[in-house]
């Protein structure tokens, strides 16, 4: 992926009332409303790197009224924590076996639920785990902050509830992981 240089600027596209304060970036980034990395820095939590101001427009996708208001935005980037994917009590479906023992970065066709190693997480509060590149698992801290700010545009699901199945493939049998 390339890095994102500044001047930092960028389109929202509108689909409903109003704008949310996450808004997912591009690559491996995404965006925050002001008044959600305030919060973020306040509280004192974890795992974000960045909080550069974008200049945004905002255009409207649907019928309606354009905001009179657009809050401000800042590029954050989350970290990649040391946590790690437990193979073992994770239900992925991996396109390749893995090669690099360490990224453990090998394709992954679903996911139907997954766990870390134990030990592995060190107390990040957003972070990417080894293993599962392009996702951000956030802490129950993060979900508790979300929840009593009211911060919108965001959907928290459980490690062990989430599924990711794009190509309709259903969960892996009972097989070792990368045996499928």
């Amino acid at each position: 992926m390339r890095t994102w240089l500044p001047p930092y600027r960028g389109k929202l596209d509108l689909f409903g009332q109003n704008l949310g304060d996450f808004v997912e970036g591009p690559g491996n980034s995404f965006l925050l409303s002001e008044r959600f990395a305030d919060a973020f820095r306040a509280e004192g939590l974890t795992g974000l790197g960045g909080f550069h101001p974008v200049e945004v427009r905002v255009r409207r996708q649907r019928r309606g009224p354009k905001p009179t208001t657009v809050p401000g935005y800042v590029y954050v980037i989350p970290a990649y924590g040391c946590a790690v994917v437990d193979e073992a009590r994770s239900r992925l479906r991996r396109a390749d076996p893995m090669i690099c023992t360490y990224c453990r970065a090998s394709g992954v066709d679903s996911i139907h639920g997954f766990a870390l190693e134990s030990g592995s997480w060190t107390g990040e509060d957003v972070f990417r785990p080894r293993g599962l590149h392009g996702l951000w698992v956030v802490s129950a801290r993060f979900a508790h902050f979300v929840a009593h700010h009211g911060f919108t545009n965001m959907l928290l699901t459980a490690t062990g509830e989430y599924v990711w199945d794009p190509l309709r493939l259903g969960p892996p049998s009972t097989a070792p992981v990368g045996k499928v």
